[in-house]
């Protein structure tokens, strides 16, 4: 199927409007030879003359005539169809696709968009809550959140803020196992793992010392929080999250152990696609995220950079 050369019927409306090939290359911003050469292809593809030229006179032939309407009609449905595009992106109206963790999107997420929807009556938020892997960009997501150690990519990400870990057991598990000393010795223990981490656990501890062991135990899951029953059970140990233990540990039901030792640094991330140009409703949504999720809640200063995550992601559960 052969296209239309809309560019060629644009500046031939425009010469019509103008009355000149220079006129109309002036006002559109591109040479005069830019112009003819259009025009030249049009008549060609159409097998028709569409103007009379001579050294001092520019005159529409009778089938010139015939389509000058059909010309100004493209044209200004073009513009109509920009101007709308153009009103679209600045208003604060439409669905806003975003995708986060599970147990820290209903923890934090959900509330936050609560929030921003009672602000913004005319935006729509279609939340997706998953710790499984999400390409962002195939699946025609806006925002991701992440929390983890992620690799560099195309993505545009925001750090909102760091993320503590904690290696903890319930006071029941210590009665009847002991209380690791090291973390040389949870090798020795009941591990529970959060399976969509993939990899031995790491600890940094004191003067830069290092450990490394892979966790095993009677239960994995692919969700930090399906953990806690066994955890508060005293069925084992795990490290997670402080959104995901901090309530717990704060009731007594968990303890903190190892205190001088830790996981490596995690952090919350905001991501987006790479393009850089988004609609004012996604960009409103961006600030209020940041700005309720960030590290200073009324800071909206974290910088941006281009960097991290593949197209599919795992979040921190």
């Amino acid at each position: 199927m052969r296209l239309p050369d809309l560019e060629a019927w644009a500046l031939f409306a425009c010469v019509i409007e103008h009355r000149s090939f220079s006129g109309a290359a002036e006002a559109v911003g591109v040479s005069k030879a830019t112009v003819s050469k259009a025009i030249t292809r049009l008549e060609a593809q159409l097998g028709t003359a569409l103007f009379h030229r001579t050294s001092r006179r520019l005159a529409l032939t009778e089938q010139g005539r015939g389509l000058a309407d059909h010309a100004r009609a493209m044209l200004a449905e073009a513009r109509a169809a920009e101007e709308a595009a153009q009103e679209g992106a600045a208003a604060l109206a439409g669905r806003v696709r975003v995708s986060a963790p599970m147990s820290f999107g209903l923890a934090h997420v959900a509330p936050v968009i609560a929030r921003f929807l009672a602000l913004n009556p005319r935006i729509e938020i279609d939340l997706d809550l998953s710790d499984g892997v999400v390409d962002i960009v195939a699946q025609g997501f806006d925002i991701a959140l992440r929390i983890g150690r992620l690799p560099d990519s195309s993505l545009r990400a925001r750090r909102l803020r760091p993320v503590a870990m904690h290696i903890v057991g319930a006071p029941a598990y210590f009665e009847r196992h002991g209380r690791p000393g090291h973390p040389g010795q949870l090798a020795e223990h009941q591990l529970l793992a959060y399976s969509n981490v993939t990899g031995p656990w790491q600890f940094n501890g004191p003067d830069g010392a290092q450990v490394t062991l892979r966790a095993r135990g009677p239960l994995s899951a692919n969700s930090g929080e399906a953990l806690l029953p066994a955890l508060c059970a005293g069925v084992g140990l795990a490290v997670l999250p402080d959104f995901i233990v901090g309530a717990e540990i704060a009731a007594g039901r968990l303890e903190p152990i190892l205190p001088e030792w830790h996981p490596p640094a995690l952090a919350l991330h905001l991501l987006t696609p790479p393009a850089t140009l988004r609609p004012a409703r996604v960009e409103a949504l961006i600030a209020f995220l940041g700005d309720a999720l960030g590290e200073n809640r009324m800071s909206r200063t974290v910088q941006e950079t281009p960097r991290l995550v593949d197209s599919p992601s795992v979040g921190l559960n």
